[in-house]
């Protein structure tokens, strides 16, 4: 049942395609419950509303902002996935120049939103919130765990006592079970800071503003990171923490978002699948892997003879299309009959929620985890970069994953590929599997009728709507 709040928030996703598709899912909710709402974004990524806004004509309306200009952002690209690899924070600092437009808007407008939800990466927000005297809530895309590990970094500030070894453990003894890491597998924002940097600065004060947030909203369960939960909500001295996931698209979406004429033909070729067969690939929004990685992943296919889905990222900005993404050649014949190659976007949830799926090579975006989980696939991690090896770990500790291969330096063996590929759709992954489909039953329980998720919902429709 919906709840009529009639409350006004200020909803900003962060323009990055993983950030971008989970917060508007969240705003979908918080439109059903009765909430008004107002999303912020620029002019080329208003497309991405049309579902969302058509189906809440009369209580989701649009703040369009053009895009501050920035030396290291590609006149007209206003989206992270057609950036090129150090993107992300040049984003982050440019959207930082819209304080004054949003605070003149929010001036001017007769009904003045009471909250703002912003994306993690735009933590700047709570400034203008503290200035607004409103509420400011941080939307985390990543889950409890690699949340928790973003907060200990940048609270605590942990050093290699070797500057030249990329490998040196850190240790992260707050965090529950004490995890550590090669110094490499660390944030990239982290590992970059320069104290007094002007963008440096900025980005770590807006990371540690989320620390200070009102409310922190999770894309996770608490059947799955209860420890975690708990950790985050004794680090910032208080219960609002929300665990509100797994965010999944609503109704038929599952086939449409991000946009495909695909479906149809895919979906018809996995109906030709047995149960558990098929082993879906895909590394994310983001990463483009080069052709070497490339190689050893087609060797390592055709080698271990699984059926298999291959969605492929094309180079974008910044990326010598020659030296990425390329697919070896023949390949794709050599195959034909127990393989998809599929160029672009593919309509993963759909994918992965269909029977004959049972294994998702994975880079470990939490998006792709979340969804992994309720389809009730075994995950193979491959984390490439940011909270992603975090997020592995997570798969590790609860079995519902097995290491693959990790980061774009280490060039796997085909061999090896090959024999993992094998044993996944094997009888060896039964451990695995049974972890699966009791992860599976938990986020369906949790984002059903009276379920963990569904309750943390409604408390955070009551506490942004006071």
């Amino acid at each position: 049942m919906a709840i009529t709040t009639g409350s006004h928030i200020l909803v900003f996703p962060y323009p990055a395609q993983g950030h971008m598709l989970a917060l508007l899912d969240l705003t979908h909710e918080l439109a059903t419950r009765g909430l008004v709402i107002t999303i912020l974004v620029t002019p080329k990524n208003v497309l991405s509303l049309t579902t969302l806004l058509s189906a809440h004509p009369k209580t989701i309306t649009t703040l369009v902002l053009p895009l501050p200009s920035h030396p290291a952002i590609p006149s007209g690209v206003e989206n992270t996935k057609d950036l090129p690899g150090d993107g992300f924070k040049a984003m982050m600092v440019a959207l930082g120049d819209l304080y004054n437009p949003v605070l003149d808007w929010f001036h001017n407008n007769p009904n003045p939103p009471v909250a703002i939800v912003s994306d993690m990466f735009l933590g700047w927000t709570y400034h203008l919130a503290s200035q607004l005297d409103i509420r400011h809530y941080t939307f985390s895309v990543t889950g409890a765990f690699s949340l928790s590990v973003i907060f200990s970094l940048w609270r605590y500030q942990p050093k290699r006592r070797d500057q030249e070894n990329e490998n040196e453990m850190i240790l992260l003894p707050k965090i529950p079970n004490s995890p550590e890491y090669p110094w490499w597998k660390l944030s990239i924002i982290y590992r970059s800071y320069v104290q007094g940097d002007p963008a440096s600065e900025f980005l770590k004060d807006g990371l540690c503003n989320n620390m200070a947030s009102w409310g922190i909203i999770v894309n996770s369960f608490t059947e799955l990171e209860q420890v975690y939960v708990d950790h985050l909500k004794e680090e910032v001295g208080h219960d609002r923490v929300f665990a509100v996931g797994p965010i999944l698209p609503a109704g038929n979406k599952t086939t449409e978002r991000g946009g495909s004429s695909l479906s149809n033909n895919v979906l018809s070729w996995l109906d030709t699948c047995e149960e558990n067969t098929v082993v879906y690939i895909c590394f994310g929004s983001q990463a483009v892997l080069t052709n070497e990685l490339m190689e050893v992943i087609a060797m390592g296919l055709e080698k271990s003879h699984v059926r298999f889905i291959w969605a492929v990222k094309e180079p974008t900005v910044g990326h010598v299309a020659k030296k990425y993404s390329k697919i070896p050649d023949g390949f794709e014949d050599r195959v034909a009959g127990r393989g998809l190659v599929l160029r672009g976007w593919a309509p993963q949830v759909a994918i992965l929620g269909h029977a004959s799926v049972g294994v998702f090579l994975t880079h470990c975006g939490w998006n792709s985890i979340m969804e992994g989980v309720e389809a009730e696939v075994i995950m193979l991690t491959w984390p490439m970069t940011a909270d992603q090896h975090m997020n592995a770990t997570v798969l590790h500790e609860l079995q519902l994953g097995i290491k693959f291969s990790a980061g774009m330096e280490i060039i796997p063996d085909p061999d090896e590929l090959a024999k993992l590929f094998n044993k996944s759709v094997s009888q060896e992954t039964q451990v695995e599997r049974k972890r699966a489909k009791e992860f599976s039953t938990a986020a369906k329980e949790a984002i059903g009728e009276n379920g963990s998720s569904r309750k943390e919902l409604d408390r955070l429709v009551a506490n942004l709507s006071y």
